[in-house]
């Protein structure tokens, strides 16, 4: 499964353990499929260095998230697109189109008002942990063809 996965997801998954997000990113580094740019991988790594993040962080989920970045697929931006209401957002949009994204997972309301952005859904954590990768009436592919969570 090729994903793009939002920072809110990242930085929920830091602050809480066994949470929706946390069980997003373990799969993520069991299963692999992540996607990044530029753009997506700085704006994590410096939500994450913030101060008041990093001292409610336990310090092997940072190098945990830099071992994953690290695999994660990059990719090149060949499209600009401004869709969001929050600009700051067109980020992950112009990620998944240009990767060809099966899916986006965001804990943000103005992304996941455009699902499905040009035929890629947009779910919630809870949405893609329990197998429901789908929004709207989406088509959605099989828990089984994605194995379990």
């Amino acid at each position: 499964m090729r994903l793009v996965v939002d920072t809110n997801v990242f930085v929920s998954a830091a602050i809480k353990a066994n949470s929706l997000p946390f069980f997003v990113v373990r799969w993520i580094v069991r299963n692999g499929g992540l996607f990044k740019s530029a753009a997506t991988e700085r704006e994590l790594l410096q939500v994450l260095d913030r101060p008041a993040l990093a001292a409610i962080t336990v310090p092997s989920f940072r190098e945990g998230v830099g071992n994953l970045l690290a695999a994660a697929e990059a990719v090149i931006i060949v499209e600009r697109i401004a869709a969001c209401r929050d600009p700051k957002d067109d980020k992950f949009l112009e990620l998944a189109v240009s990767g060809r994204a099966d899916l986006i997972v965001t804990g943000d309301a103005d992304l996941l008002a455009l699902s499905p952005f040009r035929d890629i859904p947009i779910v919630t954590p809870r949405c893609f942990h329990s197998g429901r990768r789908t929004v709207a009436g989406v088509p959605s592919n099989t828990r089984d063809q994605y194995g379990q969570i």
